[in-house]
């Protein structure tokens, strides 16, 4: 089912509306629907490339209102929506985790989970539940979605489709490693302005998924 859902969605680079089905999966990825977009902002991209930077950008503000929706699911639906969604993704060993960090890193819990494999919904829905600041998870999600779907929007851009092999081969591994330098840079300095005796940074106590 997943590998039909996956062609139907890379169906629609070739639509007359791409621009507007693109936009349409990255806002609903970022709360529940399991396609990531980026291999259809690829396609799009290699198909046009002197589009790219417009595609990129229509996906990040997309994906960044989806945010904002994972994140309503959270803070006023979680008992009911959240928790079915949660275990329909397959979530639900990942959520308690997922909030001990959110609450320990907030910022850059969704920046790690904004520009690398992790599940992007699985920390909007979690944002809204631990009541995340708002203003920062707007910030973080936006910075995050603009590292990954912005850096294949220029790539394109300036490189035109020669350089989706790259792409393909290397884009992982260079925004996980960004994304590495950046967070260890703010937990480095976190740790340098705090106290070693406090429990903050200890995820004794996470939440449990149940449904009531």
């Amino acid at each position: 089912m997943l590998r039909s859902l996956y062609n139907w969605t890379m169906d629609k680079a070739a639509h007359p509306h791409a621009v507007w089905w693109l936009a349409f999966f990255c806002f609903v990825e970022s709360s529940f629907f399991p396609i990531p977009p980026h291999p259809l902002l690829g396609l799009m991209c290699l198909a046009e490339p002197k589009k790219a930077v417009k595609f990129a950008l229509v996906a990040t503000l997309a994906s960044v209102a989806g945010a904002l929706l994972g994140y309503a699911i959270g803070w006023g639906l979680y008992d009911t929506v959240g928790v079915w969604l949660i275990g329909a993704l397959g979530l639900t060993e990942a959520f308690p985790v997922a909030a001990c960090h959110l609450r320990e890193y907030d910022f850059e819990a969704i920046l790690i989970a904004g520009a690398t494999p992790v599940p992007f919904k699985l920390l909007t829905i979690t944002a809204g539940f631990v009541g995340m600041n708002l203003v920062t998870f707007v910030l973080s999600s936006l910075f995050a979605r603009a590292l990954i779907f912005m850096t294949v929007g220029i790539l394109f851009r300036v490189f035109g489709a020669p350089i989706k092999q790259v792409i393909d081969k290397y884009l992982g591994l260079v925004t996980t490693a960004f994304v590495v330098l950046v967070v260890g840079g703010v937990l480095v300095l976190t740790q340098l302005g705090g106290s070693e005796d406090e429990e903050g940074g200890v995820c004794s106590s996470p939440p449990a998924i149940e449904a009531s």
